[in-house]
């Protein structure tokens, strides 16, 4: 019986052992992480158009799966997070640079930047990248990317948007909701809840590509040329909806 108890006792610290060394990798991951996100520079800012024009592209590509085509003809605008970083312990943090581009009488916007971030509460270890994708309806979700900042489901209704080629002949999706918004994460995409999470200009990144003093508004309502480095991005945007078509 003592060696039993022993033994027992040997194998309870070990598992204690090892939940601190899970714990202490998750949190220095997300410290890692979380360095890399805070990347202001004008790079760091063109790749990230890159990877949301990828993004966007792969998820319109997958097989019956997608943005339905009835969802992207109705956007007044579409916002991209690539690689969203998820994680901690006990409590959940999200943390993401992003992209989006609005409808003009000339055809897509230049890009507007910003940023989100937000809360989750459970019982979570690790880190996990999940791209983003957010789909403004109409001109009050429009009207709050333009204004200095706002939470979602508190400032503005946000649903999980439906997922496929078309979208249901039920059209409770575009009726009162602000943004539609979806994610992708280990190649599954799905439409997902993000209430909580809020999103504001993201000072840096506007800075390192169009310099000082421009203002989201006028980004978003196309008063400012589309920048070389964002033209795959804007691409990507345009031909989502004849990417749905040819998928059907």
């Amino acid at each position: 019986m003592g060696l039993e108890h022993a033994t027992l006792r040997m194998g309870r610290k070990k598992v204690r052992c090892m939940k601190k060394l899970a714990i202490l990798i998750a949190l220095v991951s997300l410290g890692v992480a979380s360095a890399a996100w805070a990347e202001p520079n004008r790079e760091a800012t063109d790749n990230r158009l890159d990877h949301a024009g990828r993004v966007l592209h792969e998820i319109m590509a997958a097989p019956d799966s997608g943005i339905p085509e009835e969802v992207l003809e109705h956007a007044r605008c579409v916002a991209i997070v690539p690689h969203l970083l998820k994680g901690g312990f006990v409590f959940g943090a999200e943390n993401g640079r992003g992209v989006t581009t609005c409808r003009t009488a000339n055809g897509w916007s230049a890009p507007a930047f910003f940023a989100i971030t937000g809360g989750s509460w459970g019982l979570q270890i690790g880190v996990e990248g999940v791209d983003l994708v957010m789909i403004i309806q109409n001109d009050n979700g429009m009207k709050r990317l333009i204004g200095s900042g706002f939470e979602l489901g508190a400032d503005a209704s946000a649903a999980a948007g439906p997922v496929g080629r078309h979208a249901s002949a039920d059209t409770n999706w575009k009726l009162d909701t602000e943004i539609l918004t979806y994610s992708r994460a280990k190649g599954a995409f799905a439409g997902v809840t993000l209430n909580g999470a809020s999103i504001r200009r993201d000072e840096d990144s506007t800075e390192a590509v169009y310099g000082h003093d421009v203002s989201t508004r006028r980004i978003l309502q196309g008063e400012v040329a589309v920048p070389a480095s964002a033209r795959s991005f804007i691409d990507a945007v345009r031909d989502a909806k004849r990417q749905a078509i040819a998928s059907n």
